[in-house]
């Protein structure tokens, strides 16, 4: 028979031995769901599993919100176990042994909304009181009746209940009373053993009942099982799974299945890990064509061929409801393609296919021209490649027609290129999934302009990637390619993208200078991000969902803006995956809980506070400067450095040389008549040089150059103190370089003359040096007495001979200054 003939033997694929793994139904949706619904904070998830304990530990924090303690050797949970745990939304106690549990041991936990305690040795389902509880796991103990307290009549948030025992293996017509009233939409029954009985009208009672997964042999006993059908029907039950329900190589002789044709509200049927006959499954299918089901799946089964022919199924006369048809994952029992004859034409309503883990190598080529309706294809987890989806004994002029998405992730494509040429030959395909493959960048690609949405995850492709992409895309994952940098020349070209996903990378920067207009979604999580910026997320005005979890991210200023500022509600997975890594002292911190002062990072605010405490320093600066006679002080120090440096040369040529005078007078003009006609003429009348400014100061030079170097070239300076004296800016002047000299030179070079009486209170501010030295040096006071005078000239000259044998004439040190810059000139 042709490929390309109706009725077709499609080659489902090679020989694949998918291992047959008997799932734990009850291994629902629970920890993912837990954490959604319970968990706000990492800091109220306590993980003590595995832990060789045999107890509850008293010591948990009255934060816990998540606790696992399965594994353990827990055999009993009495009263006072959980007490203070008020905040307690997810318990997880499996594989503990658990023997006994008290009716008041959640007294103290009225959050507990999800709890887990399959997998134990509970001898009778627990009579236990919680108004919150959502989702109930009781699977895998070992109560003998399914029976439920009346205490679950008290259950009204109850949404999701497994119950299952090994050693119960009937089910009676009373045992749901208690779930009457209360609105469970799924129930989990079964542990995978042979029921024995079931009565009818026992799950008849359950209204409000949307799903079941039932995980029960019925193999011998199909009577007991068309029962069940009858009593799900009257629940309207919408949903249908069944685990194992034929035991390996059941001889399958009836019709279990036939009350489908009678159920009108059944929409979605599974049939999981169990063995199938082709014989079974024509009568199966036959059911199936003439029920309402629109969903239908075969999970991890076993296909055996009994019949020489293999599955054939006749010409259906009427169109199936069926949109929808499920084979993932398929065990082949005998090595060799198994063989299905059937008409495609009436599945003329199938927009949903999946093929996954079923070995497939080659697509059939009725597949791509014979179902018009089709628009969802997942080929995911199988072996193909190029040459095996593009088979070339098959016509490829009209490929799926009305298909838009198609799934080829898990398989063996290699050329990127190829790819995106082929995929010109569907002429609607919106959506295509390439992950897990192993993807080469092997030249330009040239993807089709309605193509929108593509899935290159877990490809190695590196940061180049972004050229080969399609200006058309709007949608595209690259997690876990390789990226470890983007700029923003990468995304300049992807005007229209709205969703970009780059999880599970390296990239550790996002360029502030990033500008993606129309971007709605930015998934980078699990990168080496450690900030982001609010530069960054200003070129994404459009953002509406970022994740960005698992980031070592840095808990300082850098964070500041994007845990106060940024909107929240936009990050899906904040706060759980966010925490601090560095530095050290905030490693393991939740991002959530870092709270940095607005001070310390907003710079705006430190200048704000920063400018009123700079200006009233500098204010009281400027008025104790100005109180202090600062102007002056500063004035002098800059001429003192200014002529020190001008003078560097001349001070080290006559550094040996003798002092010209004995001494400088320092005096205010109006006690010139007492200098003139007492002071010069008794001294110099006694031998000693003296240096009076109006007669000895060097005409043309400047003034202060003359007073430093008539203070340097003398022995003593005498100050002759007066009223007058503190009121002369020159001796202020005068004063100031003879104190300097003193302190660097020469402590005992300064005598002063008191003229009259001077009180040093009544002294300005900038003669403070003066106001100490009269207090500590001795001074010599003009007496009005003449015979007093005696005595003053005598002391004043036995201060002035000291420096008799250093005097040289004034005349011999020039002479020297003028002489020593020609020896060296000849030098």
């Amino acid at each position: 028979m042709s490929p390309q003939s109706t009725s077709v033997a499609v080659l489902i694929g090679t020989i694949v031995i998918v291992s047959l793994m008997r799932p734990d139904c009850t291994a629902i949706r629970e920890n993912n769901e837990g954490f959604k619904l319970c968990v706000t904070s990492m800091r109220g998830v306590k993980d003590l599993s595995h832990q060789n304990i045999t107890s509850v530990p008293s010591s948990l924090s009255n934060e816990t919100q998540y606790l696992d303690i399965s594994y353990n050797a827990i055999q009993t949970l009495e009263g006072t176990e959980f007490s203070g745990l008020s905040q307690l939304c997810f318990l997880k106690a499996a594989h503990c042994g658990l023997r006994e549990i008290s009716a008041t041991v959640f007294t103290h936990t009225p959050a507990l909304k999800i709890l887990n305690i399959s997998n134990n040795d509970l001898p009778f389902i627990p009579d236990i009181s919680l108004k919150q509880l959502k989702i109930l796991d009781l699977a895998n103990n070992l109560y003998t009746s399914y029976e439920l307290p009346a205490c679950f009549q008290n259950f009204t948030k109850l949404d999701f209940l497994s119950l299952g025992s090994p050693a119960a293996l009937s089910v009676s017509y009373g045992d749901f009373d208690a779930l009457m009233n209360v609105s469970v939409q799924h129930l989990a029954l079964g542990a995978g053993t042979h029921w024995q009985k079931y009565e009818s009208g026992s799950l008849a009672k359950i209204k409000s009942l949307k799903k079941l997964s039932l995980f029960a042999s019925f193999c011998g006993t199909f009577g007991m099982f068309e029962n069940l059908l009858v009593d799900l029907n009257v629940t309207q039950a919408k949903m249908l799974r069944f685990i194992s329900l034929f035991p390996d190589s059941c001889n399958v002789s009836d019709n279990p299945f036939k009350n489908l044709r009678t159920m009108p509200f059944i929409q979605n049927l599974t049939l999981e890990n169990t063995w199938i006959n082709s014989t079974f499954m024509v009568v199966f299918m036959k059911n199936v064509w003439l029920s309402p089901l629109h969903e239908l799946s075969f999970v991890n089964i076993t296909y055996n061929e009994d019949t020489p022919d293999g599955f054939h199924l006749p010409t259906i006369n009427h169109t199936i409801n069926l949109s929808s048809v499920i084979f993932n994952g398929v065990n082949h029992y005998q090595y060799r393609y198994p063989t299905i004859n059937m008409s495609f034409e009436a599945f003329s309503r199938l927009t949903y296919l999946k093929f996954s883990g079923t070995g497939m190598n080659i697509l059939p080529c009725r597949v791509m021209t014979a179902l018009p309706s089709l628009e969802i294809l997942d080929l995911s987890d199988n072996l193909l490649t190029e040459s095996g989806f593009w088979w070339t004994p098959c016509s490829h002029s009209s490929v799926f027609p009305k298909l838009r998405k198609l799934s080829l992730s898990r398989n063996r494509f290699s050329s990127l290129s190829f790819i995106s040429q082929k995929t010109h030959q569907m002429n609607t395909l919106e959506s295509l999934d390439l992950s897990f493959n192993s993807i080469h960048l092997d030249g330009e690609c040239y993807w089709p302009a309605q193509l929108t949405e593509l899935s290159l995850g877990n490809n190695n492709l590196g940061n180049s990637v972004f050229a080969y992409l399609s200006s058309d895309f709007e949608k595209i994952d690259l997690s876990k390619t390789g990226i470890t940098s983007i700029m923003q020349k990468d995304l300049t070209r992807f005007s229209k993208l709205t969703h970009l996903t780059l999880s599970s990378n390296s990239i550790q920067v996002i360029p502030v200078d990033l500008s993606v207009p129309a971007l709605l979604s930015l998934h980078i999580d699990q990168n080496a991000i450690t900030s982001i910026s609010r530069e960054v997320l200003a070129g994404l005005p459009r953002l509406q969902k970022l994740k960005a979890g698992g980031n070592p991210f840095v808990c300082s200023c850098d964070s500041y803006w994007f845990i106060t500022a940024f909107n929240n509600s936009l990050i899906v997975d904040w706060p759980l995956d966010y925490t601090c890594n560095t530095p050290l002292s905030f490693a393991g911190l939740p991002l959530s809980e870092y709270k940095p002062s607005k001070l310390s990072c907003e710079m705006w605010l430190q200048a704000a506070v920063a400018l009123p405490v700079l200006i009233v320093i500098s204010a009281a600066v400027g008025l104790a400067f100005h109180k202090c006679d600062g102007a002056w002080y500063t004035k002098m120090l800059w001429v003192w450095i200014r002529m020190k440096r001008r003078g560097k040369k001349r001070s080290n040529i006559l550094n040996n040389a003798s002092f010209s005078y004995h001494a400088f007078i320092s005096y205010s003009n109006q006690d010139s008549d007492w200098v003139d006609t007492h002071l010069v003429p008794t001294l110099e009348g006694a031998g000693f040089s003296l240096c009076v400014h109006e007669r000895d100061f060097v005409p043309g030079e400047w003034i202060i150059d003359n007073i430093i170097n008539c203070v340097e070239s003398s022995y003593k300076t005498l100050f002759v103190l007066s009223k007058h004296f503190v009121q002369s800016e020159w001796c202020n002047y005068e004063l100031f370089f003879a104190q300097h000299r003193a302190i660097s030179v020469h402590r005992d070079s300064l005598v002063f003359i008191l003229l009259e009486p001077i009180p040093t209170n009544s002294l300005p501010k900038k003669y403070l040096r003066l106001r100490s030295l009269l207090r500590q040096q001795t001074y010599l006071e003009w007496p009005k007495d003449d015979r007093k005078q005696q005595t003053f000239w005598a002391s004043l000259k036995s201060t002035l001979h000291i420096a008799d044998k250093s005097v040289v004439l004034k005349d011999i040190a020039v002479a020297i200054s003028d002489t020593v810059p020609l020896v060296a000139d000849q030098m």
